[in-house]
């Protein structure tokens, strides 16, 4: 891990290089989604730890509570190198944002590439009280529209975690004999213990861990509604509404819900059951909605084929999909309009 040098009046970045081998991978050699959401974490996580640290006071960590959308600029292969960048951007009272860059490169022509860019929010909890929130050390702005611009990102993300928080009662149940290419035929699930090396020295998981377990379930749906190469092309807002403590059994579900052309909207799921210490009711500890492309064995993207709903609950979620999709659409053609015009 290497730092870089900043404005005395703000927290120093930080970069973490690391060379992408076949652990990494899938099976066509394209980087895991969840591997490179991870390494953004472990950033996040040890930038804004570090920073909540810097004045005298109690102890603490940084977690993660909520990860915007994240665009997955371009695939990321085996054997070249992964450098993530991250730095703080605004503070509240008790969150700080921080904004992170990938950047791929080949060691063997010295080729370099952006592949993504992200924006995480983290909260610090004490290390003598997990359930207490501390107060954030302020940053300095080099400008007053930082900060206002800041603010706004801050009540923003806000407004979006409340929302999503009151839609999240959803369940994913079997489905007997269900048809190819419909949501039943393709959900999945997947089932793991937290243990120690899965959390942080509070007990509770990193949020990176979570993030790359809910892109494997997503892969899965994907690849079981195509069945052909695919990778992660983005991942909308990654919201974090409960801490996910050591010796839980979290379920990770996942269940496509829209289609376009060339990509498929997956909605993920991860429900923990406390065992260990306070037994309690299964609670929604994080939700989000991955979207995959269709590869072909060249790269080039393939037709999907087109998802089948058959339940009103399904036709609702599919158009809901398509609000979001066509959004996104109009808000790229915004982005690229300036640029063409260059």
């Amino acid at each position: 891990m290497s730092e870089r040098g900043a404005d005395s009046r703000g927290p120093a970045g930080i970069q973490i290089s690391r060379f992408m081998s076949p652990d990494d991978a899938n099976i066509a050699g394209n980087v895991h989604g969840g591997t490179i959401l991870k390494m953004i974490e472990e950033a996040g996580a040890i930038i804004s730890t570090r920073h909540c640290n810097s004045q005298p006071g109690e102890p603490c960590v940084a977690a993660l509570a909520r990860v915007e959308r994240t665009d997955f600029l371009s695939p990321m292969c085996i054997g070249e190198v992964a450098t993530v960048s991250a730095e703080i951007t605004y503070t509240s009272r008790r969150s700080v944002e921080v904004q992170v860059n990938v950047l791929s490169e080949n060691i063997l022509t010295g080729a370099k590439k952006v592949t993504n860019r992200a924006t995480l929010w983290y909260v610090p909890l004490s290390l003598k009280n997990v359930d207490k929130v501390l107060e954030v050390p302020p940053v300095q702005y080099m400008r007053k529209e930082q900060e206002e611009e800041g603010k706004k990102r801050y009540e923003q993300q806000k407004l979006e975690r409340l929302e999503t928080k009151q839609r999240n009662g959803d369940m994913i149940f079997p489905v007997i004999n269900p048809d190819p290419y419909t949501v039943g035929y393709s959900q999945s699930s997947l089932i793991h213990l937290v243990g120690p090396s899965d959390c942080t020295l509070l007990g509770f998981v990193h949020g990176g861990v979570t993030m790359k377990l809910m892109d494997e379930v997503a892969g899965i749906v994907a690849a079981r509604h195509c069945k052909t190469n695919i990778v992660t092309a983005s991942v909308d807002a990654i919201n974090f509404h409960e801490k996910i403590k050591k010796g839980c059994v979290i379920t990770i579900s996942g269940r496509m819900t829209f289609t376009s052309n060339k990509s498929m909207e997956i909605e993920v799921f991860v429900d923990a059951d406390p065992f260990v210490d306070e037994p309690q009711e299964r609670y929604r500890a994080v939700s989000a909605f991955f979207t995959y492309v269709s590869l072909s064995k060249e790269g080039k993207p393939l037709p999907v084929p087109q998802l089948v709903t058959e339940t009103e609950d399904e036709k609702k979620r599919f158009e809901e999909g398509k609000g979001r999709y066509l959004q996104t659409k109009a808000k790229r053609q915004v982005h690229l309009q300036p640029l063409a015009q260059q």
